[in-house]
């Protein structure tokens, strides 16, 4: 099984209500988590978190997904912040 197939087999144990999740492979030829919206909002970005492929391949990776994929969520969802008190600048 290669990397892509690893990680896609990974994405596909997750089902989300909002998001929904993808492996693909990115333009430098490695994996790539991609996280969306189900429902598109205007302003909303797509999510890409590459991946290293020493991780992928570790033998621990069903475990260490996990984390890695609550930690790109954690952080995709912080990026939708249109103000918050650490925001510089007009509005904020």
């Amino acid at each position: 099984m290669d990397s892509l197939e690893r990680v896609r087999e990974q994405v596909a144990r997750y089902e989300h209500l909002l998001l929904e999740f993808e492996a693909r492979r990115g333009e430098s030829g490695g994996v790539e988590l991609r996280i969306r919206l189900r429902q598109a909002v205007e302003g909303a970005h797509e999510y890409i978190a590459p991946m290293h492929e020493r991780d992928i391949a570790h033998p621990q990776f069903p475990w260490t997904f996990q984390k890695f994929l609550y930690d790109c969520l954690h952080d995709y969802l912080c990026e939708l912040f249109l103000r918050n008190p650490q925001m510089k600048g007009e509005g904020a």
